[in-house]
């Protein structure tokens, strides 16, 4: 498939992730898919961004796959970098929006590599986050070259998010599931700055073929159904959802090969975890765009602590925009915290191994802010959410997960508005999933979910089916 009569190749993928956390890892995981193809990647992040993303990665080695070559491109002028602000009025990462900014700027050495990598393959292929669209224009320039939007949230989402009429359809569709028209609503999740640059992005992204989500047809097929309603009525697009990106044999293939800082503290984690009886831990982290204030973390650790259930709990600040940080300027528990907890909890201040301990048998339930890797990998693994959105795309998420899904339930009402969440309410969170009747129906229904999802993936699976069928047209 990768070779022609010509010996050029069919086909070389460019894959340009927006350089934030959450948008690098789908990219990098969709990399490992299509290069088990034979298909050669080359993967296009910064200088500053790429190094740190491969060592967060787990479940597999991005180093040790021939197929996959990395072009760390540095951005001129310079990235600003604000801290990220404890204690802001909204919970909207606008530390983050200078990066993104910035990112644009990568636009001439993509256009430089595309025109470079464009006579050495019969088709040239860019995969671009959505939110890089101007960034790879140039294409269009190339005879031989087509792109592919990549949305980094659920269908769910950016179905409701892009187009009013689409947006009222899946409206209508998910109405049975309980869900109430006033709670669909991006109010609150953006800041001004960011949906301009969205609405920028999204105008340079009608250039492409089509759009790739990673998200599974068990999960939302009818939404899905929607969405390709409406791209075959826009320029007769194709959408692909090939998803879940991560891989999904972690059980039974766990990679304790790295030697870095990382590699100890998922052996901690897990070896932890070996310890615990089966569903008996609650997984809490909230990604890496979110700082809290000192006061709610003190919630947060009162409210785990009286709960009575096991949890491993990540506590980091949000990343800056170049994803360094202060390692002397931990956050503050409260005193002797840590040690009235060491027989039942585990807290983690590094990078945690999140995708290993949701696939570990022990954990039973995961608190969790709703970005979408954190929603497909728990929904790859079977694990029931307690859902606590932030910004951005995760309120709709976390509607998706409890309403429409019915696998979690909400922690805090998004339209409540209140920026602290008491300790009572974290304590009876944990126990409503950990330690009751419908949390056992919750973590029932996400086992069921979770197996159809895995399934999905393996031979003859309806995203493996998708997914060969993606493989066939770029190498048409």
């Amino acid at each position: 498939m990768a070779a022609g009569d010509d010996d050029k190749p069919t086909v070389v993928v460019v894959m340009v992730a927006l350089p934030l956390q959450g948008h690098l890892n789908q990219l990098l995981h969709l990399s490992r898919l299509i290069s088990a193809h034979n298909i050669p990647i080359h993967f296009v992040s910064t200088t500053t961004h790429s190094p740190l993303a491969k060592l967060r990665l787990h479940g597999w080695n991005p180093n040790a796959v021939n197929h996959i070559f990395f072009h760390d491109l540095p951005i001129f002028p310079p990235i600003i970098n604000p801290n990220p602000n404890n204690n802001s009025t909204t919970n909207f990462p606008s530390h983050l929006h200078p990066l993104c900014e910035s990112a644009t700027h990568l636009r001439r050495p993509v256009a430089a590599l595309l025109r470079q990598l464009s006579p050495t393959a019969r088709r040239l292929v860019v995969i671009h986050d959505s939110l890089m669209s101007s960034v790879v224009q140039d294409f269009v320039s190339l005879p031989n070259a087509e792109s592919y939007a990549f949305h980094s949230v659920s269908a769910f989402a950016i179905g409701l998010f892009t187009s009013e009429k689409g947006g009222e359809r899946i409206r209508g569709l998910v109405k049975p599931c309980g869900l109430e028209k006033d709670e669909v609503s991006f109010e609150g999740c953006f800041s001004k700055e960011f949906l301009r640059f969205i609405a920028g992005q999204h105008e340079y992204a009608k250039l492409s073929s089509g759009r790739i989500y990673n998200t599974c047809r068990v999960v939302e097929q009818p939404i899905l159904e929607v969405l390709e309603t409406e791209a075959r009525n826009n320029g007769n697009k194709l959408l692909w959802a090939l998803g879940p990106f991560n891989p999904v044999n972690i059980r039974s293939e766990s990679n304790f090969s790295r030697k870095d800082d990382g590699g100890a503290v998922e052996i901690r984690c897990l070896n932890w975890l070996d310890k615990q009886s089966s569903k008996s831990v609650i997984f809490v982290s909230f990604g890496t765009t979110t700082s809290f204030s000192e006061q709610q973390i003190i919630e947060i650790a009162i409210g785990l602590e009286k709960s009575d259930h096991k949890f491993v709990w990540v506590v980091r600040d949000a990343d800056r925009g170049d994803f360094a940080r202060d390692d002397t300027n931990h956050v503050e528990l409260p005193k002797g915290y840590e040690d009235r907890v060491k027989d039942r909890g585990l807290v983690v201040r590094e990078w945690a191994p999140q995708l290993h301990i949701l696939a570990h048998p022990s954990v039973g339930g995961f608190m969790s802010h709703c970005g979408w890797n954190s929603c497909i990998e728990s929904i790859s693994m079977g694990v029931p959410i307690a859902a606590w959105p932030m910004h951005s795309d995760q309120p709709n998420n976390a509607l998706l997960v409890t309403k429409i899904l019915k696998v979690g339930f909400l922690v805090k009402d998004w339209f409540l508005g209140e920026k602290m969440v008491a300790a009572t309410t974290v304590e009876k969170s944990v126990r409503r999933l950990m330690g009751s009747k419908e949390g056992e129906e919750m973590r029932n229904r996400a086992v069921v979910l979770g197996r159809g999802v895995r399934k999905s993936v393996r031979d003859n699976g309806v995203s493996q089916i998708e997914l060969e069928s993606f493989i066939a047209h770029i190498s048409r």
